[in-house]
C-alpha cells in the first residue's frame, strides 16, 4: 500500500526513521547510478555519528523515541515495585535505581558521487537524521559540512525532519517543515533551497557534476515511494494514532482530514 501522503510521511519521522534513512540513501544511489554512467559512480557510504540523548531529548515534544530506554524504564519499575516497605525499613540506605544517559554511535549514510577516472569526490548527498540536528552530533555534522564547503565538491542536504536545528544559514529560511539544500561549489556561499510543505510532493532536484556535464535529475518522490512500498511501512504505522513527532496547527488539521478518507479504505 502506498503512503497516504502526497510527499513526506510525517508518521515516519519517529522510531522508523533509522530504517527510512538507510533505505532512502541506498535508493537515491540506486536511482542515480544509471544516470551517471559511464563517467561517475554513486555509492552509499556509512559512517558513525554521536547520538547524545542528554542533548537531543530536551522534553517530550522534542524527543525522538529510544526503544531501549522504554525497555529499561519497564525493568526499573519492576525492580522498585518488588522492594516492599519492610525491606526498606531493614535497609534504610537502599539506593535508588535511576537511568543515566548513554552516548551511542548511530550509523549515518552519505551518498558519494565520484568520478571514475580519479575517484575524487564530486557531490555528497546527505539525508539528515536526528543526530545530525542536535547536541554533539549537530556540531560534528557542521564540522564535516564545513570541510565539504571548503572543498571543490558539491553538497546536497535533504532534511525531511521537522524537529532539530536546520543547517547554518545567513539568510532566514521560509516557514516549511522540510527542505532540500544544494550548495554548488562555484556558487558558494549562495545555496539553492527547496522549501517543502506537508501537502507538496517531494521535488525533482538537480545533482551537479563536474564542469561541462549536465546535472543529473534526482526524483525524491520516486525514491521515497519506492522505499515506502518496498519495506511495507504501511504494516508498521498506525495512522489512527497521532505521529510520534506531533503535528500542529493547519498541518495537523489537514493530515486528519486526509487520513479520514484513507484509513477506512485500508484492509484490516
Amino acid at each position: 500500500m502506498p503512503s497516504p501522503f502526497p510527499g513526506m510521511d510525517p508518521w515516519l519521522e519517529g522510531s522508523e526513521w533509522v530504517s527510512v534513512h538507510t533505505a532512502l540513501s541506498a535508493e537515491i544511489a540506486r536511482q542515480l547510478a544509471p544516470l551517471l554512467r559511464p563517467r561517475y559512480v554513486a555509492r552509499p557510504m556509512r559512517r558513525f555519528s554521536v547520538n547524545d540523548p542528554a542533548n537531543i531529548a530536551v522534553d517530550a515534544a522534542d524527543a525522538y523515541p529510544d526503544v531501549s530506554v522504554h525497555r529499561s524504564e519497564h525493568r526499573v519499575g519492576e525492580a522498585l515495585a518488588t522492594t516492599d516497605t519492610a525491606t526498606r525499613d531493614r535497609m534504610p540506605n537502599l539506593p535508588l535505581r535511576l537511568q543515566t544517559a548513554l552516548v551511542s554511535d548511530e550509523p549515518q549514510y552519505t551518498v558519494e558521487i565520484r568520478d571514475v577516472a580519479n575517484r575524487s569526490l564530486v557531490t555528497a548527498i546527505e539525508v539528515l537524521s536526528p543526530s545530525n540536528k542536535g547536541g554533539q552530533g549537530y556540531a560534528d555534522y557542521v564540522d564535516k559540512r564545513q570541510r565539504i564547503l571548503r572543498s571543490r565538491a558539491h553538497l546536497m542536504e535533504i532534511d525531511l525532519l521537522r524537529q532539530g536545528r536546520r543547517v547554518p544559514m545567513r539568510d532566514p529560511l521560509p516557514g516549511a517543515p522540510y527542505f532540500v539544500f544544494l550548495s554548488r561549489a562555484e556558487d558558494r556561499p549562495v545555496l539553492e533551497v527547496w522549501p517543502i510543505q506537508l501537502k507538496d510532493q517531494l521535488p525533482v532536484v538537480p545533482v551537479p557534476l563536474l564542469p561541462g556535464d549536465s546535472d543529473a535529475p534526482l526524483d525524491l518522490q520516486a525514491a521515497f515511494t519506492a522505499v515506502y512500498d518496498a519495506y511495507n511501512y504501511d504494516l508498521s504505522i498506525d495512522y489512527t494514532r497521532p505521529p510520534e513527532i506531533p503535528l500542529a496547527g493547519e498541518d495537523a488539521a489537514w493530515a486528519a482530514r486526509l487520513l479520514e478518507g484513507v484509513v477506512s479504505k485500508r484492509p484490516a
